[in-house]
């Protein structure tokens, strides 16, 4: 696909079909990611799936395989540069293509301004953004000399209002949005498409786990929102399927907030 393509009638009469396409997801091995590589491979896709813990991706291999798809697990720490490059080469090795990139791997911490150190700042960045950024570029090498493809980046409401607990994770995924925005204009030429989500609260098990530790009541950490309670991943996964899919083959460039709406 090229930047003046139009979608053809098939793809209108199946917007949504992502089958002969390749998607490498990050942070596979639970809660978004993990709803996402299925959801995908449900509507067609093979999935390569990327994270720390072998464990938990051989698990949503296992989703995957029963929808009748294709799953690789490619363990990967996405703070290491050369990490990076290697996952998408080796998902390109492994499937012969690359379509769809969902940038889900990340985390935060909570802590009162003066409490985060140098060290702290430049870690929260090198996982939430630098790994954007270098994934990003690796993978739409592979993309811009095929069909084009969809890059997705799973940023945070942190990213558009203050969050007094997490500034440099707040910082750094305003800096995935910026990013989005920019690699859109520079990657259509090409057929590639790049959108962002920016989350809300979500139930995924790092966040229950980090609500555990904090003693919060993770059902009441949703009454800040109009509908009033906690997402689910899979209210993640479906958005990311549209951006991923021939649905939204005029969008891109866009941060969009699923949120629950604002209070």
């Amino acid at each position: 696909m090229t930047a003046t393509a139009i979608p053809n009638a098939a793809t209108m009469t199946a917007p949504f079909d992502l089958t002969g396409k390749v998607a490498l997801v990050t942070g596979a091995g639970t809660g978004i990611g993990r709803r996402c590589a299925r959801l995908f491979a449900e509507h067609g896709a093979d999935i390569a799936l990327s994270g720390r813990k072998v464990d938990a991706l051989e698990a949503t291999a296992a989703m995957v395989r029963e929808t009748g798809r294709r799953a690789e697990v490619l363990p990967a720490d996405v703070k290491d540069p050369a990490a990076c490059e290697q996952l998408v080469a080796d998902t390109v090795a492994r499937f012969g293509r690359l379509d769809i990139l969902i940038n889900n791997a990340g985390g935060s911490r909570a802590g009162s301004l003066d409490t985060w150190t140098l060290k702290d700042f430049t870690d929260m960045v090198t996982l939430n953004l630098q790994s954007v950024w270098l994934l990003s570029l690796a993978a739409s090498k592979h993309m811009r000399g095929g069909e084009g493809g969809s890059i997705i980046n799973i940023s945070s409401m942190a990213s558009l209002k203050p969050v007094t607990h997490s500034a440099p994770y707040g910082a750094a995924k305003a800096g995935v949005n910026n990013l989005t925005a920019t690699m859109s204009v520079d990657l259509a030429p090409f057929g590639i498409r790049v959108n962002s989500i920016a989350c809300g609260v979500i139930r995924t098990e790092g966040f229950l786990r980090a609500m555990d530790k904090l003693g919060v009541d993770a059902e009441m950490s949703g009454q800040n929102c109009a509908m009033r309670r906690v997402g689910l991943p899979e209210e993640i996964a479906w958005p990311a399927l549209f951006l991923a899919s021939p649905a939204s083959s005029y969008l891109t460039g866009q941060t969009i907030a699923v949120n629950g709406g604002p209070a």
